[in-house]
Protein backbone atom coordinates (compact mmCIF):
# COMPACT_ATOMS: atom_id res chain seq x y z
CA UNK A 1 0.00 0.00 0.00
CA UNK A 2 1.73 3.62 -1.18
CA UNK A 3 0.19 6.76 0.68
CA UNK A 4 0.15 9.87 -0.93
CA UNK A 5 0.77 13.01 1.34
CA UNK A 6 -1.39 15.61 0.64
CA UNK A 7 -1.16 18.36 3.66
CA UNK A 8 -1.14 18.13 7.48
CA UNK A 9 -2.52 20.58 10.14
CA UNK A 10 -0.82 24.12 9.44
CA UNK A 11 -1.02 24.91 12.79
CA UNK A 12 0.03 21.41 13.95
CA UNK A 13 3.04 21.84 17.14
CA UNK A 14 3.95 18.34 17.17
CA UNK A 15 1.53 17.00 19.86
CA UNK A 16 -1.32 16.19 17.60
CA UNK A 17 -1.59 16.39 13.52
CA UNK A 18 -4.45 15.89 11.59
CA UNK A 19 -3.21 14.48 8.44
CA UNK A 20 -4.69 13.32 5.43
CA UNK A 21 -3.66 11.10 2.43
CA UNK A 22 -4.52 9.35 -0.47
CA UNK A 23 -3.88 5.46 -1.32
CA UNK A 24 -2.22 4.92 -4.39
CA UNK A 25 -4.26 1.60 -5.67
CA UNK A 26 -7.70 2.91 -4.26
CA UNK A 27 -7.68 6.52 -3.94
CA UNK A 28 -9.09 6.30 -0.70
CA UNK A 29 -9.09 8.86 1.58
CA UNK A 30 -7.02 8.09 4.56
CA UNK A 31 -7.47 10.54 7.63
CA UNK A 32 -5.64 10.86 10.85
CA UNK A 33 -7.61 13.10 13.39
CA UNK A 34 -8.46 13.50 17.05
CA UNK A 35 -10.72 11.17 18.15
CA UNK A 36 -13.70 12.60 19.22
CA UNK A 37 -15.11 13.01 22.39
CA UNK A 38 -17.67 10.84 23.91
CA UNK A 39 -20.70 13.36 23.73
CA UNK A 40 -19.46 13.72 19.84
CA UNK A 41 -19.64 9.73 19.31
CA UNK A 42 -22.95 9.54 21.21
CA UNK A 43 -24.66 11.98 18.77
CA UNK A 44 -23.26 10.10 15.98
CA UNK A 45 -24.10 6.90 17.12
CA UNK A 46 -27.94 7.62 18.70
CA UNK A 47 -28.89 9.34 15.31
CA UNK A 48 -30.97 7.62 12.74
CA UNK A 49 -29.23 9.77 9.88
CA UNK A 50 -30.84 8.00 7.00
CA UNK A 51 -34.02 6.34 7.50
CA UNK A 52 -33.85 2.75 8.09
CA UNK A 53 -30.15 2.61 8.55
CA UNK A 54 -27.98 0.89 11.29
CA UNK A 55 -27.76 3.47 13.74
CA UNK A 56 -24.52 3.19 16.28
CA UNK A 57 -20.69 3.08 15.41
CA UNK A 58 -19.68 -0.29 14.37
CA UNK A 59 -16.47 -2.22 16.38
CA UNK A 60 -14.39 -1.05 12.82
CA UNK A 61 -14.89 2.25 12.74
CA UNK A 62 -14.72 5.57 14.79
CA UNK A 63 -15.42 9.35 14.20
CA UNK A 64 -12.52 11.85 14.22
CA UNK A 65 -12.46 15.49 14.07
CA UNK A 66 -10.76 17.47 11.49
CA UNK A 67 -10.15 21.32 12.00
CA UNK A 68 -12.34 23.51 9.64
CA UNK A 69 -8.52 25.40 8.64
CA UNK A 70 -7.66 21.88 7.21
CA UNK A 71 -11.02 22.25 4.71
CA UNK A 72 -8.42 23.24 1.69
CA UNK A 73 -6.59 20.30 2.10
CA UNK A 74 -9.45 18.31 2.26
CA UNK A 75 -10.10 19.54 -1.18
CA UNK A 76 -6.93 19.11 -2.71
CA UNK A 77 -6.81 15.48 -1.37
CA UNK A 78 -10.22 14.78 -3.01
CA UNK A 79 -8.82 16.41 -6.52
CA UNK A 80 -5.55 14.34 -6.04
CA UNK A 81 -7.90 11.02 -4.84
CA UNK A 82 -10.46 12.06 -8.18
CA UNK A 83 -7.61 12.10 -10.46
CA UNK A 84 -6.09 8.46 -9.05
CA UNK A 85 -9.68 7.03 -9.59
CA UNK A 86 -9.84 8.14 -13.31
CA UNK A 87 -6.47 6.85 -14.06
CA UNK A 88 -6.95 3.21 -12.84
Amino acid sequence: MALEFVGIDPETTGGGSPTVWVEGETADLVLQGEEADGLTKALVGETEWVAGHDTGIPAHETVIRIPARMVPILREACDVAELRAELR
